[in-house]
């Protein structure tokens, strides 16, 4: 908890911006994975300086400081479990884009969508996109790593991170890079604290590299008769030559559930969806090699979209999955592993065997083209200790297969105990003793990441 005599000193550093009633403790004692921790305060800094200070408090004081962005995490990183302060970097909306160096300069609070948006408009491209990019923030995404379906061409978000200003948990500010496109002078600090989850560092400015604007983005479809099939025909793709910038992959049961939410027919028992981005004769060109490499493989259907209300109607089917899920079962629990490509067909089966296994309704979709699937679990509040169960079960078998239990959403709370299974004993321990070189009282984001 937080001591009297810090919340005295948090009063007189925030003033308004620093808030103890229950409302605001609410809203804030959650994220994604609806696990709850109430803190004892939220504070809304404004500037970086308010930050440091802050830091500096909770080291005096020994109270735990929770960073947090819009609060749209999947793996519990932003839930103020053991208490203390949430600190919502939302207020800190600092955004320039640079048009001549294709840098944008942001601070934590800005949403993914108006960085996008703001960059289009000037002819840039910032090309990554997690599926919160309407609500989740630029501080957010730094600190989980994000990726979104166009990872697959164009990478996550440290591949576009040029600088960082952070503030450490002495309260000790540092920047590298400050925006130049190369730069490698040093250790690599922007790659240490971007993923670590806001346990290591604050990160309060960044600089993202920006790409030119493709002037041409279309889309296809292609339904097939079961995963094994989509699955061959997607490696067969990639190993082709061709790069699309997305290769999303939707399971039977995530268009059973599709199809009854949006009142349509779909038989199929896998869809890819794919997009494809450049100057108007490389999409041509590139959608034509696509389909001929798809039909090798007797797709069911294989539709281009010719205009931008059939692109939109690709795109459709990916976007209604998860309202429709919610029409499932009320309860979500949702991993995102990473196998192999070639796995992608075993572990697919492996998931439907748990489902049947334990009686429970599972669903799976993704990013075909890096073996990033999200597993969703849909249950009732009985069914949760089963699929617990179910889930220590599938990431023994992701890690026996050679993946990752987590592509995008971080380890956060929910995965803390898988973690050194992962990573081996020697490799954990380094990052442990990282975490504690830099925070020796911890006190930020304290229980995230180690067990």
């Amino acid at each position: 908890m937080i001591p009297e005599q810090a919340k005295r000193a948090l009063r007189r550093l925030y003033g308004k911006n620093l808030r103890e009633d229950l409302p605001h403790l609410l809203a804030h004692s959650s994220d994604a994975t609806r696990i709850e921790g109430k803190p004892d305060a939220v504070a809304f800094p404004t500037e970086e300086k308010q930050v440091a200070e802050t830091l500096k408090l909770a080291n005096f004081y020994g109270f735990a400081v929770v960073p947090r962005g819009s609060g749209t995490g999947f793996s519990g990183g932003a839930v103020p479990h053991r208490g203390g302060l949430v600190l919502s970097l939302t207020r800190m909306r600092f955004m320039k884009v640079h048009r001549e160096n294709m840098v944008a300069e942001v601070e934590p609070g800005v949403i993914t969508e108006e960085l996008q948006r703001e960059a289009e408009r000037q002819g840039l491209f910032y090309p990554p996109d997690p599926a919160s990019l309407k609500n989740s923030t630029i501080g957010g995404n730094l600190a989980e790593n994000a990726g979104g379906p166009r990872c697959l061409k164009y990478g996550v978000t440290k591949n576009y991170v040029l600088g960082l200003r952070v503030v450490l948990p002495s309260g000790e500010v540092i920047e590298q890079g400050r925006g130049l496109q190369k730069n490698v002078a040093g250790y690599d600090l922007m790659g240490l604290f971007v993923g670590s989850e806001g346990t290591l560092g604050i990160i309060t400015r960044a600089w993202l590299r920006l790409l030119p604007l493709p002037p041409v983005r279309k889309s296809l479809r292609a339904d097939f008769r079961d995963v094994g099939e989509a699955s061959r025909a997607a490696t067969s793709l990639l190993t082709s030559g061709i790069l699309p910038s997305a290769l999303e992959f939707v399971d039977r049961k995530s268009l059973e559930a599709v199809a009854s939410y949006l009142g349509v027919e779909i038989k199929a028992g896998a869809s890819l969806i794919i997009q494809v981005d450049g100057d108007e004769n490389s999409v041509k060109n590139q959608l034509e090699r696509i389909k001929n490499r798809l039909e090798e493989h007797s797709p069911l259907t294989v539709v281009i979209a010719e205009n931008q209300e059939q692109e939109e109607e690709v795109w459709k089917l990916r976007r209604s999955i998860s309202p429709a899920l919610t029409r499932l079962k009320p309860i979500k629990i949702n991993e995102d592993i990473v196998v192999p490509r070639s796995k992608i067909p075993q572990a697919v089966d492996f998931i439907y065997g748990l489902g049947e296994k334990y009686g429970l309704t599972v669903v799976v979709f993704g990013h075909m083209g890096d073996g990033n699937l999200h597993v969703n679990f849909m249950v009732e509040e009985s069914e949760k200790p089963r699929a617990e169960e179910a889930v220590v079960k599938l990431f023994r078998w992701v890690i026996e297969a050679g993946g990752a239990i987590s592509g995008e959403h971080g380890i956060g709370l929910t995965k803390a105990a898988f973690l050194e299974a992962q990573l081996g004993q020697e490799t954990y321990q380094l990052m442990r003793r990282i975490k504690l070189l830099l925070d020796p009282n911890n006190i930020l984001n304290p229980g995230k990441i180690f067990t």
